[in-house]
C-alpha cells in the first residue's frame, strides 16, 4: 500500500562502499515505515543499484521528485562502489529537475564509517546490550591495512554518536597505539576486520558489521538538521586512500616479509 507520509520527510539512502550493496528508503526516525533491498555489492553494484532503487520507490508509491534528499555512503570504501554511489545519487538529484525540482534534490554525503558505528550501535540497542563508551569502526581496506574511525558512544540515539577523529588508513599492527590513547576504556570494535592475524590483540568487545542504507537513512535527519547537505555536484567520494593497488614490486616485498616472519 503506497505510503502517505509528508514529502518534506522523504529520504532515499545508499550504500555500496562494501561487497554489499543496500537502498533504504524512509524518514530515518524511529518506528517509522522503512523500505530496503539488500544484494551483492562490488563490480555487481553498478548493474543492480538503480533497478533496487525503482523497486522501493514503487513499494512506497513514491515517486523520485517527492523525496527531500538522496543519502549515500561517501566512504572510505571501495573505489568502484564509492564511485558507483556518488554519480547514481548524482543522477537521481539532477533527474528531478524537470519535474519542477530547479536545481535537484539535495545530496547528503556521509562517512562510511559512521554509518558502521551506527548500524553496532543500533545492534546493542535491539540486544537490550549496554552502549560502549566508544565504538570504533574498523573496514577492510585491502592492501594489509584497514580504515578506521573512533565515536564516542553518548546516548541511545544515532545523534549520540561523536566523532573523535576523522577516518583514516591504518596497518593493523599501528592499531593499538593510535587508539590507547584517542579511544581509552570501554569499546566496541565493529567492522569486517575480526579475520586479520595482526588485530588478535586489540583490546575491546567486537562486533562483525558493515555500513547498510537503513543506518544511513537513521543518521540522515540529524546530519540534514546540522546543514550537512550538498547541491548535487558538490557531492564528492571519501576515499582517503588516494592508491587503488600495490605495485608488483611492493606485493613482492609484502611476500618475502611475511617468509621472513614464518
Amino acid at each position: 500500500m503506497p505510503s502517505t507520509l509528508p514529502a518534506h520527510q522523504r529520504l532515499l539512502a545508499i550504500e555500496t562502499s562494501t561487497d554489499a550493496l543496500s537502498v533504504a528508503l524512509g524518514t530515518g526516525e524511529p518506528g517509522a515505515p522503512l523500505w530496503q533491498r539488500n544484494g551483492p555489492g562490488g563490480a555487481q553494484a553498478s548493474g543492480t543499484l538503480l533497478p533496487m532503487v525503482r523497486s522501493v520507490l514503487a513499494e512506497a508509491g513514491w515517486s523520485l521528485d517527492t523525496l527531500a534528499a538522496v543519502v549515500f555512503g561517501r566512504g572510505p570504501g571501495s573505489f568502484t562502489g564509492l564511485r558507483t554511489a556518488c554519480s547514481v545519487a548524482q543522477g537521481l538529484a539532477y533527474g528531478v529537475q524537470g519535474l519542477g525540482r530547479a536545481g535537484g534534490l539535495p545530496v547528503l554525503p556521509v562517512d562510511t564509517l559512521l554509518a558502521l558505528a551506527e548500524e553496532a550501535r543500533q545492534a546493542r540497542v535491539d540486544a537490550g546490550e549496554p552502549l560502549p563508551g566508544v565504538i570504533v569502526a574498523l573496514l577492510d581496506a585491502r592492501m594489509g591495512e584497514v580504515y578506521v574511525a573512533p565515536y564516542a558512544c553518548g546516548s541511545a540515539g544515532p545523534e549520540g554518536l561523536t566523532p573523535l577523529a576523522p577516518p583514516r588508513l591504518c596497518k593493523p599492527a599501528d592499531l593499538h597505539g593510535y587508539l590507547r590513547d584517542l579511544a581509552p576504556g570501554e569499546r566496541l570494535l565493529a567492522g569486517n576486520v575480526f579475520e586479520m592475524g595482526a588485530l588478535t590483540d586489540l583490546v575491546g568487545q567486537r562486533h562483525t558489521a558493515l555500513p547498510t542504507a537503513a543506518a544511513l537513512l537513521r543518521l540522515a535527519p540529524g546530519l540534514l538538521a546540522a546543514g550537512h547537505a550538498v547541491a548535487a555536484h558538490d557531492a564528492l567520494p571519501l576515499y582517503v586512500r588516494d592508491k587503488v593497488a600495490q605495485t608488483t614490486a611492493e606485493r613482492e616485498t609484502i611476500r618475502l616479509a611475511a617468509e621472513a616472519g614464518t
